[in-house]
């Protein structure tokens, strides 16, 4: 992460404890029939990561992760089958405030591909067993947690 990312972050996260007693969000494993996983690489900061973002005021977890997913990904989940929570863990970077609910989906569509923007700057399906050198330490602990039927840890 640069320095000027690191910035932002911090000044992100000074706000959001003025604002609110902790934050709440989501992150998404989508993981198709080929048991390849769905990750993003941000235009904010580094490593591919699992989408995902902050669970808004007046809105369930999973109408996050549901927003979260066509946003950030071009993912659209069968309501018909929806994902399970897989874990809640407490996020000590930064404030130490933020708490992050976990799903995994088995039951979606692409209908388009997502084109990169100011904030995603990429996306791709990768092997559960072969993922991009540049994954986050939390996402791969996450994804071989759901990968080798592990329970969830408390911490992300």
């Amino acid at each position: 992460m640069t320095r000027r990312q690191a910035l932002m972050m911090r000044a992100a996260h000074l706000v959001w404890r003025v604002t609110r007693g902790m934050t709440l969000g989501v992150r998404g494993a989508a993981i198709d029939a080929q048991n390849r996983v769905c990750l993003v690489r941000h235009t904010y900061m580094p490593g591919w990561h699992l989408p995902g973002g902050g669970i808004e005021p007046g809105e369930t977890a999973l109408d996050a992760v549901t927003r979260e997913f066509r946003e950030e990904t071009g993912i659209v989940l069968d309501p018909g089958a929806p994902p399970a929570l897989h874990g809640f863990y407490l996020n000590r970077i930064g404030a130490g405030r933020d708490h992050v609910a976990l799903y995994v989906a088995r039951a979606f569509t692409v209908p388009e591909p997502k084109r990169p923007d100011r904030e995603i700057a990429e996306t791709g399906f990768f092997p559960l067993d072969a993922l991009p050198l540049e994954t986050t330490p939390a996402t791969r602990t996450r994804l071989a947690e759901i990968r080798d039927g592990l329970p969830p840890a408390s911490t992300w």
